[in-house]
């Protein structure tokens, strides 16, 4: 069931990029308790675990159903294209308690039994400590999560950005919310999305904040009902190489895997750093067109990669399989 986004022609003109540290700290914390997403983090992980710092995180948990709606106070809108941790925070701080409150019992009612919880009833009794709580939980979690990793996080994040931006330039909006993800179609002014339940929306020239995320990955995310403005948040491009840390592990990984599927398959493998077409990989690794389409496709039936259209071309991408067989198990 869809999602559908309504655009007129002020929401063109005023919707956005933007970069959130607060989202990606709320984000980790879900992907923490999210297996399906752990294949694309490796490396994150074993140095979550290998911190051993204590985090209680049940109270942001409860917070979050695996289906539904989580408050929107937990992580509002950016308030500029690359806000800072600390200025987001200070938003989540000064969350009206009241309205806190009617979106942490929406929240909880999507959980069976959550309100009821000795942990529930606490947020639900004051909520104005909730809130304080919260935020003071979320701001740990950025420090052990994610802050450590802010640097390249960020890096990857601001390439996505300047590269939609360049497509923005050259195709219009419009025709860029269709290439940012395979689940995106834009026709007639709407943008439906792939999504779990039935959503229409009108934007009512409020625009879209467009929303790059890591730990989302690979998820597309929509949210935020008035006051806010709507955000849809989409997997970043080129999560294949971002935790990579150890020089010599890719060369190890390659090496492997040339004894496993021969030189050339494990080149294209390995190149796919960030998603490319056929054309573009044949260019880099200076092989014939027809050579590399051959690999991609064994590597994608192999469940290696994924493929998806993006405008006139289809992109590649590693799998999380993909991503542990380059490793080498590093």
């Amino acid at each position: 069931m869809p999602m559908r986004l309504h655009f007129t022609p002020d929401d063109l003109l005023a919707s956005r990029f933007a970069i959130s540290p607060l989202w990606e700290t709320q984000e980790a914390v879900r992907t923490l308790r999210r297996p399906d997403r752990h294949g694309y983090h490796p490396r994150w992980l074993r140095r979550i675990e290998a911190t051993g710092q204590p985090l209680d995180l049940a109270p942001i948990w409860l917070l979050m159903p695996h289906r539904g709606h989580s408050p929107d106070w937990l992580g509002p809108p950016p308030i500029g294209p690359a806000a800072s941790f600390a200025e987001e925070i200070a938003a989540v701080r000064a969350a009206d308690p009241d309205a806190a409150r009617a979106e942490m019992l929406t929240a909880l009612g999507h959980t069976p039994g959550a309100a009821d919880t000795a942990l529930g009833r606490a947020l639900l009794a004051d909520p104005a400590r909730a809130v304080r709580d919260v935020a003071d939980l979320l701001e740990r979690a950025w420090q052990v999560l994610v802050e450590p990793d802010w640097p390249r996080l960020r890096a990857l994040l601001e390439a996505d950005v300047a590269h939609h931006s360049r497509r923005l330039a050259d195709i219009g909006l419009g025709a860029l919310l269709g290439e940012l993800d395979r689940r995106m179609v834009w026709a007639n002014t709407t943008l439906t999305v792939a999504f779990h339940g039935e959503h229409e929306r009108q934007l009512d020239g409020r625009g879209l904040v467009l929303m790059p995320s890591v730990f989302s990955w690979p998820d597309v995310i929509g949210g935020h009902d008035p006051p806010w403005q709507p955000t849809l948040v989409y997997p970043v491009r080129g999560i294949g190489g971002l935790w990579s840390g150890d020089p010599a592990a890719p060369e190890r990984g390659r090496a492997a895997l040339a004894r496993l599927l021969g030189a050339n398959r494990a080149a294209v493998l390995a190149a796919l750093d960030e998603s490319a077409s056929t054309t573009a990989l044949a260019q880099r690794l200076g092989l014939a067109p027809s050579s590399v389409s051959a690999h991609l496709i064994a590597l994608r039936d192999a469940g290696l990669l994924t493929a998806r259209r993006y405008g006139h071309r289809v992109l590649y991408e590693r799998t999380p399989l993909g991503m542990a067989l380059l490793s080498g198990g590093e």
